[in-house]
């Protein structure tokens, strides 16, 4: 998802300030991908996924890397990227396909 070279500097900042709020320190926020992921899912499957996705990838990654100081920024970039690919891929097949569309019947779970 494209944004002018003015929003650009409003979501730079907006997320310096929000990173510092919640105590975040020194985070590398890859907002192209952030943006790209919320326009695939919300054309993929409704508006109101773009939200809602980038916060579980958000929280998977949160969780495969480690909390606070015990995961390294490269383990967070990793983290990111692996949830972020696992989105993308479902996005492509819409809301009602995709490896979640028989429920928990082929995972381990």
């Amino acid at each position: 998802m494209a944004v002018s070279d003015d929003e650009a500097q409003v979501l730079d900042q907006w997320t310096h300030r929000l990173a510092q709020a919640l105590q975040i320190l020194d985070l590398q926020v890859d907002q192209e991908m952030l943006l790209d992921l919320a326009r695939k899912s919300s054309e993929s499957v409704i508006h109101a996924a773009a939200p809602v996705t980038t916060f579980l990838v958000g929280y998977a990654a949160g969780l495969e890397a480690g909390t606070g100081s015990a995961g390294s920024k490269m383990a967070s970039t990793a983290s990111v990227a692996k949830a972020a690919d696992v989105a993308f891929q479902l996005c492509g097949d819409g809301h009602e396909g995709g490896p979640a569309a028989k429920g928990w019947a082929d995972t381990a779970q």
